[in-house]
């Protein structure tokens, strides 16, 4: 169902899903804008579709991205919907206020900080899925995601996963 034409290699996700407006994984759900506000490419949004497909309803979703904002202080004005936990995947810079949020937060080293961000994108994917209820359709993105941030280590990331006390 999904192919390579639907991931990309950003740093710290080698395999990202594309956002769902584009025909990303259930993964790319990490990606969705909040669905209480208007959008600009709605004709496009795939974020409702995605979400029944995987079993979430749209209030377990913003819960789940808005305990994560919490979680990693991701709240700030300068973002769409106040939080980095619903901003997009442009990587090629933000015309809103993200890359700026991302030196502030990750450095001034703009490629680290992008990496920084994606990284804990990667996590709040795992938390996303890991609260579906059709466990059959995210089961393996589960497994996979979880597999390889374990293995880099890093136990600040780890910890937002939840594999250390």
């Amino acid at each position: 169902m999904y192919g390579r034409d639907n991931i990309r290699d950003v740093p710290g996700w080698n395999d990202c899903p594309v956002p769902v407006c584009h025909g990303g994984d259930p993964r790319a759900l990490t990606f969705c804008c909040h669905p209480l506000y208007s959008l600009t490419f709605s004709d496009i949004c795939g974020r409702d579709e995605m979400l029944r497909l995987v079993g979430l309803s749209t209030e377990e979703f913003v819960d789940i991205k808005d305990r994560f904002t919490d979680d990693v202080r991701w709240r700030d004005q300068r973002v769409c919907f106040n939080s980095l936990a619903y901003c997009c995947l442009r990587r090629r810079g933000c015309p809103s206020g993200r890359d700026e949020v991302l030196r502030e937060s990750y450095g001034n080293n703009p490629t680290d900080a992008f990496k920084e961000y994606i990284l804990r994108k990667r996590v709040l994917a795992i938390r996303l899925l890991e609260n579906a209820r059709n466990k059959d359709i995210v089961e393996s993105y589960v497994k996979k995601e979880r597999e390889e941030l374990e293995r880099m280590g890093r136990e600040d990331i780890l910890k937002l996963l939840e594999f250390l006390e």
